[in-house]
């Protein structure tokens, strides 16, 4: 493995992974933008991602799809992709190549998250981690904590006729959300932005609560007795009059740092990520017993100089991937 001005490399294989510009053929860890970018001439996915992969990159795009776990040769190494946990279809890249085995992770959570597979830890010599909530700081508490965060928001809002509207990613973290409060926060309404990721979801047999598209209901719909889900970037937007009076609240791993919420100008901050938070991260390293770990994007530099003080052999990867928006990592 190494890295090139296009990506993480595997020459052996002849194939990048994530790569962020165009290459003859890509292997692909999940449909989030930053990790799955169009232009390559051939890609590859876990087979429950392909539908988010083309709503993405278009119908058309040449590609290939293994099961979790299943096993293919590429030029000189055995390859198969492992959950990841982070969304629907996200996947970690298992490389074999005599007797020496690289794991890279990609984008991955520990939680319990009905909306997709639970991440799987793999024993491997080189182990390639994101570290986008890197620091002790970062501690996640239960989905169903944060659930009921957001019921008792919600029923507050409902008894003072106000909406309440939860801005969340559109792919990942708004289906997790669904799942999350299910029938308990009344009608669920979802920005336009989500409706192609949810369906993709469902038709890939994930269970989520019904729910009804923003531009679908009446001039005269009562908001307060349900929950809007929003993408970040319609907050402030025109989109937003048709509600009236009405609380705002945003979902990110983000919110354990104090001032975030004020700064991003939201009533309530829910601390929800679909990245490793702290603990997760070092426990994960302990479990894939790696002699050597390579952290990109987000506190790699921290995580590594805690890595080499644990006797870890451990280096910082230069990469253009973002995780979860990074407004408060300079508070952090």
């Amino acid at each position: 493995m190494k890295w090139t001005p296009s990506g993480l490399y595997c020459e052996p294989g002849g194939f990048f992974i994530d790569p962020w510009r165009a290459v003859e053929r890509a292997v692909i860890t999940h449909a989030h933008s930053d990790h799955a970018r169009m232009g390559s001439s051939r890609y590859l996915c876990v087979s429950d991602g392909e539908r988010l992969l083309r709503e993405r990159l278009g119908p058309s795009i040449s590609l290939d799809t293994l099961g979790y776990g299943e096993t293919m040769t590429l030029g000189d190494v055995r390859l198969s992709l492992h959950p990841a946990g982070h969304v629907l279809g996200s996947a970690q890249v298992r490389i074999e190549r005599k007797g020496y085995t690289a794991v890279v992770s990609g984008d991955y959570k520990r939680q319990q998250d009905p909306t997709c597979e639970p991440f799987v830890p793999l024993r491997c010599n080189l182990f390639v981690t994101e570290s986008t909530f890197g620091l002790p700081v970062f501690h996640w508490t239960s989905a169903e904590a944060v659930a009921s965060e957001i019921i008792e928001w919600k029923q507050k809002n409902h008894e003072a006729g106000r909406a309440s509207v939860l801005f969340a990613y559109s792919l990942g973290k708004a289906q997790r959300l669904m799942a999350m409060v299910g029938d308990r926060c009344g009608p669920i309404y979802l920005h336009g932005a989500m409706e192609g990721t949810t369906h993709s979801y469902r038709a890939s047999g994930r269970a989520l609560p019904a729910t009804v598209q923003v531009r679908d209901a009446s001039v005269d719909t009562p908001w307060h007795e349900g929950i809007v889900l929003a993408p970040p970037s319609a907050q402030g937007s025109p989109w937003m009059r048709r509600f009236g009076d009405y609380s705002s609240g945003v979902a990110s791993g983000w919110m354990a740092i104090r001032g975030t919420r004020r700064r991003r100008a939201v009533d309530r901050g829910f601390v929800l990520s679909d990245h490793v938070d702290w603990e997760g991260l070092l426990q994960t390293i302990r479990e894939t017993e790696a002699e050597s770990v390579w952290v990109t994007h987000g506190f790699s530099n921290i995580v590594v100089r805690y890595l080499a003080e644990q006797g870890i052999d451990a280096r910082t990867l230069e990469t253009q991937f973002v995780g979860e928006s990074p407004e408060a990592r300079e508070d952090a």
